[in-house]
């Protein structure tokens, strides 16, 4: 099918191969800020009641969880990455049968996700907090809490594998809609549960197993009434060969990335734990509050593979190479902007969380540390961004892989035993922050990167 009728029958709004590149990818990216918000939303009203609610040990337990409830759904999570960018590169080129295939393949998939990950957490989670030298004061409250989560989290990966279809096909609008629903609710039932009823983490967990749902069920309901081919039929459900395959080449890649990463994170956690509940507690308020001064960086990130991955499909390389600089370079620019504003602000946005002087002394002391570097940072997500687009995933999982992962479990494992102080590692994030960038740099400029789908798997996905 060609490329001009896949735009004539493509709805304007969706479609990010004509039109301003700056208007374009920022009217993309900003509804997927304010959706980042308010996934942020979900979080931070966890951590917001327990802290205020419930005792340290509560929130101890909750916020220093991301790395091990992100080691599963990032992993399938990323093949959905993948999967948005088949989509968007068939969606690009018009070619309205492969778009089926892959939205129902990807969908498929999700399914079967949502099993193997209420099964790998039950499993895994328990041996793990025992392994990351969770306290015996924080342990019960942790294990309660994943319990109840990933007895539910099919909710948690079906709405994102229904929000990256959305959004490869150009819609960021309509999750966003459902997610201020959402959190909205999410808010009601985290005070209602853990504060009037007293059910402490296993109210936050609850609260938010039954607003994803919530949040999933919305996005199914508009997928089911699209008007036009895009449109979610059940009895097209299939994983075509083909597009599965190519669906796993992109995103397999991502999620080992981003579940390795985790492994390495728990690494790092269990090094934290060491220092007690209050800098469990005092770390945990640190990444609940960059989680969200972040989100304008994270949001651009995840905007350019779609950007990118539509016009290459087009055929566009100039314009693709385009969005790719605006990208990067102001994604760098506001990062600087915001660790130079967090510097100042951290300890005042910490006692939002934390009243504990020590735990906010911990979470001060992280803050000075890696603020001054989150240009680095917004580089490095942002390139990884552009290579996952064009469908060049393996670059950023290697890398990512050896600087995140390995050089970081490295380097706090051998320099904590020499310098027994917080700080430590914290310099561990900076440090591999900057190996990263200098690979993405070098790649960008010495490869043909533009041209990756030319030399990739054919037009036609296969059944």
């Amino acid at each position: 099918m060609s490329i001009l009728k896949g735009r004539a029958g493509a709805p304007k709004s969706q479609s990010l191969i004509q039109g301003s590149i700056t208007r374009g990818i920022l009217s993309f990216a900003l509804p997927l800020f304010l959706g980042q918000l308010l996934q942020q939303l979900y979080n931070l009203a966890d951590a917001w009641v327990l802290g205020n609610f419930a005792s340290n040990e509560a929130f101890a337990a909750v916020s220093s969880g991301g790395n091990l409830t992100f080691l599963i759904i990032g992993f399938f999570n990323g093949i959905a990455v993948g999967g948005g960018v088949v989509i968007s590169r068939y969606y690009g080129a018009g070619d309205e049968e492969n778009v089926v295939r892959a939205i129902h393949t990807n969908f498929l998939f999700g399914i079967i996700a949502s099993v193997l990950s209420t099964a790998a957490g039950l499993v895994l989670i328990p041996r793990l907090l025992v392994m990351m030298n969770t306290p015996d004061t924080v342990l019960p409250y942790s294990l309660l809490y994943f319990r109840i989560y990933f007895g539910g989290v099919f909710t948690v990966i079906l709405y994102n594998i229904c929000m990256a279809i959305m959004q490869s096909l150009g819609d960021s609008i309509h999750p966003l809609y459902y997610l201020m629903v959402s959190s909205v609710l999410n808010m009601v039932l985290d005070l209602l549960f853990v504060a009037v009823f007293q059910w402490g983490v296993a109210g936050a967990a609850a609260a938010t197993v039954i607003t994803q749902g919530f949040s999933f069920l919305l996005c199914l309901w508009r997928m089911c009434r699209v008007k036009d081919y895009t449109r979610l039929d059940f009895r097209k459900l299939r994983l075509y060969p083909g597009i599965l395959s190519q669906v796993l080449r992109q995103g397999l890649p991502t999620g080992v990335q981003n579940a390795v990463i985790s492994v390495g994170n728990i690494v790092i956690q269990s090094n934290i734990n060491a220092f007690g509940q209050y800098a469990m507690s005092g770390h945990g308020a640190y990444a609940k509050i960059e989680g969200i001064v972040f989100l304008p960086i994270t949001s651009l990130s995840m905007a350019l593979p779609t950007f990118i991955s539509q016009n290459l499909g087009a055929r566009q390389y100039e314009r693709a190479k385009k969005g790719a600089v605006f990208g990067l370079l102001s994604g760098m620019a506001v990062a600087e902007l915001i660790g130079v504003v967090f510097l100042f602000a951290a300890p005042p946005a910490l006692r939002f969380f934390v009243d504990e002087a020590q735990a906010i002394e911990f979470g001060a002391i992280h803050g000075r540390v890696v603020a001054p570097f989150f240009c680095l940072l917004a580089f490095s997500h942002c390139a990884a961004g552009v290579l996952r687009g064009c469908g060049k995933s393996i670059v950023p999982m290697v890398t990512m892989l050896a600087f995140w992962c390995c050089v970081r479990v490295v380097y706090v494992t051998l320099a904590v035993r020499a310098f027994p102080v917080f700080q430590t590692i914290s310099w561990a994030y900076p440090l591999t922050w900057s190996l990263s960038s200098v690979v993405f740099v070098l790649f960008l400029l010495k490869s043909d990167w533009l041209h990756a789908f030319d030399r990739g798997a054919p037009r036609n996905g296969g059944g």
